[in-house]
């Protein structure tokens, strides 16, 4: 489901697992992209999801489930960053240049790999651990799509 203003939206939350030490969470966002090629600033998505869950202490464990998509943390200050980053990855690995998977998409399945289809991020005093000028950032390689982001949370 795609809202007016192309946000995330949730698919589906699944009730906190609990052992002696632990609890955990697992929620499904879906995420439209607009691109062939984009990065896409999800921190907030993220801490809202810790947020509403109460999570003080823990990690948060974050999996694309795409072969075409990926993950990274990087400046979000500045979205010149991410301009660079996309420019610099396309010449790296062009769209075009004889390959033969036939689906025509082998740059994004090798740009998605280059960058990894998880992250595992800290929490503290219920925020993220993120450096100061740090921001998490849903990679699309294959676009335009909606594509499904995992989030999983097990507190301490």
């Amino acid at each position: 489901m795609r809202c007016r203003d192309n946000s995330i939206v949730v698919l589906h939350v699944l009730s906190p697992h609990s052992t002696s030490k632990h609890v955990s969470m697992i929620e499904t966002l879906q995420i439209p992209t607009h691109a062939q090629t984009e990065l896409i600033d999800i921190t907030s998505q993220v801490q809202q999801f810790v947020s509403q869950h109460h999570v003080k202490e823990g990690n948060c464990y974050l999996y694309v489930p795409h072969t075409t998509a990926a993950l990274t943390i990087n400046e979000n200050a500045d979205p010149d960053v991410q301009r660079d980053m996309l420019m610099e990855i396309n010449k790296i690995v062009p769209f075009q240049d004889n390959y033969r998977h036939s689906e025509g998409n082998s740059a994004a399945h090798i740009k998605a790999s280059l960058f990894g289809n998880s992250l595992c991020i800290f929490i503290e005093n219920g925020g993220l651990v993120l450096g100061t000028w740090q921001g998490i950032y849903f990679c699309e390689f294959d676009g335009a799509r909606r594509r499904k982001l995992l989030i999983k949370i097990v507190s301490d």
